[in-house]
C-alpha cells in the first residue's frame, strides 16, 4: 500500500484541500495508515503533476486553498491496485525485538514489564475508542460502503483485542518467573 492509495480512497469519498484530507487521517485514516501533512502534500502534488487529481475551481477567495478531485486515470488506478494481491505484512514491533532482546542479554525483565503494561493500556485506549466509533457510526442498516467500513474497524477491534490479551498473558508469565529467572532474563 502507498500513500497514494489512501489519498485516492479519500478523494473518491469525498473532494477535498490538502488542508482537509490532513484532519481526515488525523481522525480516522490514521487508525490503518499514518502520513505527515507534508508527505500528503507532496504526494498531492505528484497525482496532480501525473493528471491523477485535479484541482478543482473555487470561488474567489483571500486564500488560495485548493479542493482536489480525482480523475478517471486516478480511478482506474485505484481499481488496479485494488485489484492486485498482496500477502500479509510481518509483524514490526520493537516491543517484541525488546523481548527478545532481554532474553538475550538474561535481563531486563522488570523494565520489560513496565513497556509492556503501558503498551497494554494504550491497547486498551484504542479499542475503547474503536468501539465508541463502532456504537456511534456503526448501528443500523449501513449501505455497502458502510459495511466495508465497518470491516475495517472490526479488523482494529479484533487487533487491540488480540494485543490486550497477548499483553496480559505475557504479564502474567513473566511476573510469575522465579527470582532466580531473574538473573538469567
Amino acid at each position: 500500500m502507498s500513500l497514494r492509495h489512501a489519498i485516492l480512497t479519500a478523494l473518491l469519498e469525498r473532494p477535498s484541500s490538502g488542508l482537509d484530507l490532513t484532519r481526515r487521517f488525523d481522525r480516522s485514516i490514521r487508525f490503518f495508515w499514518s502520513a505527515t501533512h507534508q508527505q500528503v502534500y507532496r504526494e498531492l502534488a505528484k497525482l496532480e503533476t501525473e493528471g491523477l487529481v485535479r484541482t478543482v475551481p473555487q470561488p474567489p477567495s483571500r486564500g488560495s486553498r485548493k479542493e482536489y478531485e480525482v480523475l478517471g486515470n486516478g480511478r482506474d488506478d485505484l481499481l488496479a491496485w485494488v485489484g492486485q494481491s498482496e500477502g500479509p505484512k510481518p509483524i514490526r514491533d520493537p516491543l517484541l525485538v525488546r523481548l527478545r532482546a532481554a532474553a538475550a542479554l538474561a535481563q531486563g525483565r522488570e523494565s520489560i514489564l513496565a513497556q509492556m503494561r503501558l503498551h497494554r493500556a494504550e491497547h486498551q485506549r484504542q479499542l475503547d475508542e474503536y468501539l465508541e466509533i463502532a456504537e456511534r457510526d456503526f448501528k443500523g442498516d449501513l449501505d455497502e460502503a458502510g459495511q466495508l467500513r465497518g470491516l475495517i474497524l472490526k479488523a482494529g477491534i479484533g487487533l487491540e483485542e488480540f494485543w490486550i490479551s497477548w499483553l496480559e498473558d505475557a504479564i502474567a508469565d513473566i511476573s510469575v518467573m522465579s527470582d532466580a529467572s531473574t538473573d538469567r532474563y
